[in-house]
Parts: C-alpha cells; sequence; structure tokens
C-alpha cells in the first residue's frame, strides 16, 4: 500500500442540473460541469487542473433556479460535449497522475459520478472506488465537532473566498487552500460559530 505522499489528491467539484421548482427528480440531475484540480501528495501543491462543461441530455434545458445559483448558462452547455465524451477526457486525465484518489466536499460528488456513469453505462473515472471526503475529514482533523460548508471551512481558516461559488473549478480551487487544514499540519485559529 502507497503512503499518502505517493498519491495524488483528486479534489473535485461538479454542477449539476439542479431546480427549486421540483422539474425533475433529484435521481435525473446531470452533470454539467467538472471542475478538478490534482495536488501532489508529498509536497501538497497543485500539479494540474481539468475543466469542462458537460451537454445534459435528460433535462437538457437549465432551470432559472440553476443558472443564478451556478452562474453556468444554456450557451455554456449547448456548446459543450455529452458526458461519456467528457468522462472520457476526465480519466485520461486522471490517469496522468500516480495514485489518483478522489476527493470532494462531502458524498455528492462521488455519488453524482456513480449515477451518471451509470446512466450513461460508462465506466467510473477513477481506478478504485475509494473516495475521500473532505468536508468530514476537516472537521474532523479541525476538531470541529460537526461538518461545515466549503465557504465556511475557508471563514474558519481565514480565508476569502475566491471566484465564483457554485462553479466547479472555482470551489475545487477554494477546497485546495483548505489542503494544509485536511492534510497537512496546519490547525485553525480562534474559531467562530
Amino acid at each position: 500500500m502507497s503512503s499518502n505522499k505517493d498519491k495524488t489528491y483528486i479534489i473535485v467539484d461538479l454542477e449539476a442540473t439542479c431546480t427549486d421548482a421540483r422539474e425533475f427528480p433529484r435521481h435525473e440531475m446531470e452533470i454539467i460541469e467538472i471542475g478538478a484540480v490534482a495536488v501532489e501528495g508529498k509536497a501538497l501543491v497543485p500539479a494540474g487542473e481539468f475543466e469542462a462543461f458537460v451537454r445534459p441530455v435528460r433535462n437538457p434545458f437549465l432551470t432559472d433556479f440553476c443558472t443564478r445559483l451556478t452562474s453556468i448558462t444554456q450557451a455554456d452547455v449547448e456548446g459543450a460535449d455529452t458526458f461519456p465524451v467528457v468522462n472520457d477526457r476526465f480519466r485520461a486525465w486522471v490517469d496522468g497522475f500516480t495514485s489518483p484518489v478522489f476527493c470532494s466536499w462531502g458524498n455528492y460528488d462521488r455519488n453524482q459520478f456513480l449515477q451518471d456513469c451509470a446512466h450513461h453505462r460508462v465506466p467510473y473515472p477513477f481506478p478504485t472506488d475509494y473516495h475521500i471526503n473532505i468536508k468530514a475529514r476537516f472537521a474532523k482533523r479541525q476538531g470541529i465537532g460537526r461538518s461545515v460548508g466549503m465557504k465556511k471551512a475557508l471563514q474558519l481558516a481565514g480565508l476569502p473566498l475566491e471566484g465564483t461559488h457554485h462553479r466547479g473549478i472555482d470551489d475545487a480551487r477554494n477546497m485546495v487552500r483548505l489542503i494544509p487544514y485536511i492534510f497537512g499540519q496546519a490547525r485553525l485559529g480562534r474559531q467562530t460559530s
């Protein structure tokens, strides 16, 4: 078994079709953006990025709520490839790293990948099913007792949110800024609720 230093953490944030008016069921949500940053396990520094929009097929038109939440437009997804094509590119990118480990803030991203892969009958993009929930790991390592959202974790660490919240690549980059608090030795200062 390889040590953490031999691994590459693939920090992923997905955005998906969504609704606040029950226009379609949760199990029909589809990935519309994959944002990922590879982090070299020994030095805990970024080693590459992947970002792509995905054209949804089950619910091809984004809801107003989805566009407001993510800032992703209909034009962004209409000009994109479908999930099987983007997933192939993403898998090839992941395969370029030593011992890649899928990490995300919570379990949503893992479950959404499993759902989309099953729907499209394409391979899961990681070499193993192993996944690290860095939201739970942050809470445990920092001794805060409960998991918090990424935005709150940044506040606790004294870091400003950079980019656009609920954009895959920006959220992945923000998670990478928290990596010293998850896998490294950094500790939170005075914590507020």
